[in-house]
C-alpha cells in the first residue's frame, strides 16, 4: 500500500484581526484560533497592542539564547497554571529558578535514562500485548495518555503501599482536567481578586494531588533506598546534598508529572495517526525496530540504532508540537533585526506556526520525516522543547519515553486509518486532539 500524499489534519488559525476580548474568549477554548494565519507565511507579525509574534529563527534565538535569555515567563502563563504547579521549576524566576535548574538537571541526564527506560519498556509491552489481543477500532486519544499515566505511576508513585495505583490514576485524571480549564480573566490579565469560574469548582483535584505527592515523598524518604530505582529516588537523592523546602519539592514533583504526562501523550497520539496515514513508512520503521530488538524489553541503548523512528518522532513534533505556543514578557527595551521591543511587551512564540512556516520549510504541511535524517537545521527553526537556558529539562526523557512506547507497540500491531472522522489540533494547556483519534489495529 502506498503512503497517502495528502496533508495530515491542521489547525485553523485566525484569518482576521482578533480583538482583546475575542482573543481572551477564544484562547481559553483553543489558543490556535487566535494566532494570526500570517505567522504561517511571515517570520514576524506585529500583533495588537504590545504583542509581537516571532517565527524568525534568528530573532527567536536572540530572544531565547541572546539578549532576551533572562526575560521572564509571561504573566498570563503564571496566572493560568500557577495554582496547579506552584513556584517550581517551570514558573520560578531568577536565583530560585537557577538553584532548581542546577539541582534537578542531573535527574534527566543520560546516566539515569537506562533505569527509567526499563519502566517505559514494561508499560510498552503491556500496551502492545493488550492491543494485539484486542484488534479493531481503538481510540488512541485514550490509549496514549493511559500509557504515559502508567509510566508516571511507575517512575514516581511506585512502591508506596499507602497510595493505590487507582488512587493515583483517578487523582491525576482529575488534576489534568482541572489545570486544562483556562480562565478568561487570567488570559486578560485581570486582577487576581476577581472571581474565576474555577473558584466555583472544587479545588480538590489540586489539593488531593499535593497531598498524594507529599505522602509519596515522605514515605520514600523513610525507605532510604541504597540504590535509586526510579525517578522519585533520583529526585530524593539529589535533595540529600542540596536543601529545598518541602512545598517547593511538591511543586517540582507535580511540575514533572504535568510536563511528563501530557506532552508525551499528545506526541504519541499524533505520531500513531501519522503512521496510520503512511503505511510504507510504518513498515520501514517496524523493520528497523525488529532488526534491533525483536522481543523483550526495548532498552535505552537500542534507541541509537533506530534513526528512522527518531526522525518520525521529530517530524511528529514538528507538525504537532505539544508545546505549540509559549510567551515571554520583555524585561527591558531591545532592538532585534530592526524590530523595536519595549519593556513589558508580550513576546509570543507560536511554535505551531514556526514549524509550518512556508518561508522556512519545503512542503510545510506534509509529513516528511527525512527532513531529520540530513544536516542539522538552523538554530531557532525547530524548537519543540524551547531553547536557551529554559529549554525543557525533560526533553531527552520525553524522547526516550515516546520512542520506547512507540517501538514496543509497532513490533506487535499495524495501524491504519478508520472510517471515523479525524479530530483537529486544539491548544489549551498543551496541543491535544479535539476528540477521539480512532485508528484500526491489526496484528503485525
Amino acid at each position: 500500500m502506498k503512503d497517502i500524499s495528502i496533508a495530515p489534519v491542521s489547525a485553523r488559525l485566525a484569518e482576521k484581526p482578533v480583538g482583546l476580548l475575542d482573543f481572551a474568549r477564544s484562547a481559553g477554548r483553543n489558543m490556535l484560533e487566535v494566532i494570526p494565519a500570517e505567522t504561517l507565511r511571515q517570520t514576524y507579525v506585529r500583533g495588537p497592542l504590545n504583542i509581537h509574534y516571532f517565527c524568525d529563527p534568528e530573532m527567536i534565538t536572540e530572544l531565547l539564547v541572546g539578549q532576551g535569555r533572562s526575560f521572564p515567563k509571561a504573566k498570563f502563563t503564571k496566572d493560568i497554571i500557577g495554582s496547579a504547579v506552584g513556584n517550581g521549576l517551570i514558573l520560578s524566576e531568577g536565583q530560585k529558578w537557577r538553584q532548581q535548574r542546577r539541582r534537578y538537571s542531573p535527574l534527566f541526564s543520560a546516566r539515569n535514562l537506562p533505569t527509567l527506560s526499563d519502566h517505559f519498556a514494561e508499560t510498552g509491552i503491556e500496551v502492545a500485548d493488550s492491543l494485539a489481543e484486542n484488534p479493531g477500532p481503538v481510540d488512541f486519544a485514550q490509549v496514549a495518555p493511559a500509557s504515559t499515566l502508567t509510566n508516571i505511576s511507575r517512575v514516581i508513585f511506585s512502591g508506596n503501599e499507602e497510595v493505590s495505583a487507582e488512587q493515583i490514576r483517578t487523582g491525576l485524571i482529575s488534576y489534568f482536567d482541572y489545570i486544562s480549564d483556562i480562565s478568561l480573566f487570567d488570559l486578560m490579565g485581570l486582577p487576581k481578586w476577581l472571581p474565576r469560574k474555577k473558584w466555583f469548582r472544587s479545588k480538590a483535584p489540586v489539593t488531593t494531588m499535593r497531598d498524594l505527592a507529599r505522602n509519596v515523598i515522605d514515605h520514600r524518604r523513610a525507605e532510604n533506598r541504597d540504590t535509586p530505582r526510579d525517578f522519585l529516588d533520583f529526585m530524593i537523592e539529589a535533595l540529600k546534598t542540596d536543601f529545598e523546602d518541602a512545598e517547593t519539592t511538591v511543586d517540582n514533583l507535580l511540575t514533572f508529572v504535568v510536563a511528563g504526562h501530557e506532552t508525551s501523550a499528545n506526541a504519541l497520539c499524533w505520531g500513531y495517526y501519522l503512521l496510520a496515514m503512511h503505511p510504507e513508512m510504518q513498515r520501514r520503521i517496524r523493520s528497523e525496530i525488529l532488526s534491533v530488538r525483536d522481543s523483550g524489553k526495548i532498552r535505552f541503548e537500542d534507541l541509537e540504532h533506530m534513526p528512522l523512528l527518531r526522525a518520525h518522532i521529530k517530524e511528529t513534533l514538528r507538525l504537532y508540537p505539544s508545546a505549540a505556543f509559549f510567551a515571554r514578557d520583555a524585561a527591558e527595551d531591545i532592538e532585534i533585526k530592526g524590530i523595536s521591543i519595549k519593556k513589558n511587551d508580550a513576546l509570543f512564540f507560536p511554535v505551531y506556526s514556526l514549524h509550518r512556516n512556508e518561508a522556512l520549510w519545503p512542503e510545510p504541511d506534509h509529513y516528511r520525516p527525512e527532513r531529520f535524517l540530513g544536516a542539522p537545521l538552523p538554530r531557532g527553526q525547530y524548537i519543540p522543547f524551547g531553547d536557551g537556558p529554559r529549554i525543557c529539562i525533560g526533553a531527552q526523557y520525553a524522547e526516550t519515553e515516546i520512542m520506547i512506547l512507540m517501538a514496543s507497540l509497532l513490533r506487535r500491531v499495524k495501524l491504519s486509518l478508520s472510517d471515523q472522522p479525524l479530530p483537529e489540533p486544539v491548544l489549551t494547556f498543551t496541543m491535544r486532539t479535539s476528540g477521539p483519534m480512532v485508528l484500526t489495529v491489526a496484528p503485525a
